[in-house]
């Protein structure tokens, strides 16, 4: 019998526990430990910030859940990993012993590599259901108090979809209370250009984003590395193409939504050999740590080389479908390992990224992610944002039933008329 953790409940832990258990007899016990009991759809929170959503419309708790299929749950955060004896130590002081240990944290925010950044202090996030709900009490102060506003991404960050999200949300509630007009936009990115995304652009991604920016009023400042952040001014350095300092800006705001750099969690980011000077985990190809074989690990956790050189440093997302495609690939590995045969499955490592932008939506499609591609592809349209609406009832519902499905596999490529396009 095989103990199998799972480190991490989220768009990539809760499906790996599932598979797993289905896919495995019961004579295997799987184990998903989370740091809160409860699961949050990530994506909505640019929705709960500005109170199109409610906590509860995007939250369940995970025990009874998980229980029904069989798996058992611990709510405790892990405080270290002795991975030389493949041992979590918890919160709480107990222990739990592991044969294979899969990764799916999700990243460390961090806001401390900017002073004055961070939702305890001047600048507001949405990487989270706690922070999402604290970015829509102090919106809630602007609705009352109408001012400058600044939406982006630090130096750093790797997830740059939900900023322009946020970014065209915002411009829609706004537009919708009649209040947009009292309320200066600017868009500020560490991306060399609008349209980036960290993955060197796709399609005509730069054209139509600027001209939606545009369209909407919305200024933008690139190539920009956030200095510090005082009560209502944000200190930027706008970079030229050299990473030399080109101009400098004082910025007041109102309110301010800027996504942090990302690095790995504490507990994994101490393990020697595990991880890359940021904390992330150091994996091949079939998804397995480079020192440990007995540790896999998938979604934002991983590390992921950048697709390019940028002026101001820019991450490489880690994107739904590519997240759905590496957790098949440990499952798989783990299985053919307990049946004594060798790990042979690889993730696709593709990127698809539905986004909302309040009354529309744009997608993207860079298949595979690092350049050059097979299908390099963006498009916009009302349906998209029918289609993220669609996606997040259908998701929180399918963690419910436990159901092992996958998502874009089976729905998503269809519906995009994509056929799929290996690594």
């Amino acid at each position: 019998m095989a103990q199998i953790v799972i480190m991490g409940a989220g768009t990539g832990g809760m499906p790996a526990a599932y598979e797993l258990r289905a896919k495995l007899d019961a004579s295997h016990e799987v184990t998903v430990v989370n740091a809160v009991d409860y699961f949050q759809f990530v994506p909505s929170n640019p929705w709960l910030a500005v109170g199109w959503r409610k906590r509860k419309d995007i939250t369940f708790q995970i025990k009874p859940y998980l229980e029904r299929k069989g798996i058992n749950f611990i709510a405790q955060r892990v405080q270290r990993i002795d991975a030389d004896n493949n041992i979590l130590h918890l919160a709480d002081e107990s222990s739990l012993q592991y044969d294979y240990l899969v990764i799916t944290t999700g990243p460390k925010l961090a806001f401390d590599e900017v002073p004055g950044a961070g939702p305890e202090l001047h600048t507001r996030s949405i990487c989270n259901v706690d922070h999402a709900e604290q970015a829509w009490s102090h919106y809630q102060d602007l609705l009352q108090d109408p001012g400058p506003v600044i939406i982006g991404a630090m130096a750093g960050a790797s997830c740059f979809g939900p900023a322009y999200e946020f970014a065209f949300i915002v411009n829609r509630d706004l537009r919708k209370r009649k209040l947009r007009k009292r309320v200066p936009m600017t868009f500020v990115t560490s991306e060399p250009y609008i349209g980036h995304m960290g993955l060197g652009g796709v399609g005509d991604s730069k054209s139509m984003l600027e001209s939606d920016f545009r369209n909407n009023d919305i200024k933008w400042i690139t190539n920009a590395k956030v200095t510090k952040v005082e009560a209502g001014k944000m200190y930027v350095t706008e970079m030229d193409d050299e990473g030399q300092p080109k101009k400098e800006h004082e910025l007041p705001f109102k309110y301010s939504m800027m996504l942090p750099s990302f690095k790995g969690v504490d507990a994994v980011a101490a393990v020697e050999g595990l991880c890359n000077p940021r904390g992330f985990v150091l994996i091949d190809e079939r998804q397995r740590s480079m020192k440990y074989p007995n540790i896999y690990s998938a979604g934002v956790c991983v590390a992921i080389p950048p697709v390019e050189v940028t002026p101001v440093p820019t991450g490489a997302p880690k994107t739904g479908y590519m997240i759905e495609t590496m957790v098949t690939a440990i499952v798989d590995n783990i299985i053919a390992e307990l049946a004594g045969k060798s790990a042979e499955s690889k993730a696709t490592w593709n990127a698809i990224c539905l986004a909302d932008m309040g009354n529309t939506g744009a997608v993207f499609v860079a298949l595979p992610q690092i350049p050059p591609r097979n299908l390099n592809w963006y498009n916009k349209g009302k349906w998209v944002h029918w289609a993220k609406i669609a996606f997040e009832k259908y998701f929180i519902y399918k963690m419910k039933r436990g159901n092992s499905e996958p998502i874009y596999e089976k729905y998503i490529l269809k519906l995009l008329g994509i056929e799929r396009v290996e690594r």
